[in-house]
């Protein structure tokens, strides 16, 4: 039996992220927006949330929203954690998408390490005859 899958969701952790410039969540952000343009998936809206560990821990939250679904990344910047995770249905691949921000992130923080490069499918949508 064959699963077939609408979505494809890709999640990249990273260790050592130190932030290369001062406002990193709109640094991240346009490396996530660009990412997803060249890719040819279409930008609907993007939002940044930074945090200065008054309420929630210092760093930030940011999302892409795309006509598939989303990018997003969450980092810990006081303890070097960035989570990125991009999550698409329809033609386009999130791993093209994965590749760039990993390629970008990499140049630009020596340090960075990805602990994990995870993929998931979603939304399975039926079951054909034949082998796994």
């Amino acid at each position: 039996m064959i699963k077939e899958y609408i979505g494809k969701h890709i999640m990249l952790d990273y260790t050592g992220y130190v932030p290369p410039v001062t406002n990193d969540a709109d640094w991240i952000l346009k490396i996530m927006k660009d990412a997803a343009t060249e890719s040819g998936i279409r930008v609907v809206h993007q939002h940044v949330e930074k945090f200065d560990g008054k309420v929630s821990p210092p760093g930030f939250a940011a999302v892409v929203l795309v006509d598939e679904s989303h990018i997003t990344a969450h980092a810990y910047s006081e303890i070097g954690l960035l989570a990125i995770d991009i999550f698409t249905c329809g033609k386009h691949n999130p791993e093209d998408v994965a590749t760039i921000i990993d390629k970008m992130l990499k140049e630009n923080i020596p340090s960075l390490i990805c602990e994990c490069r995870q993929y998931s499918p979603r939304f399975q949508i039926k079951s054909s005859e034949g082998s796994d």
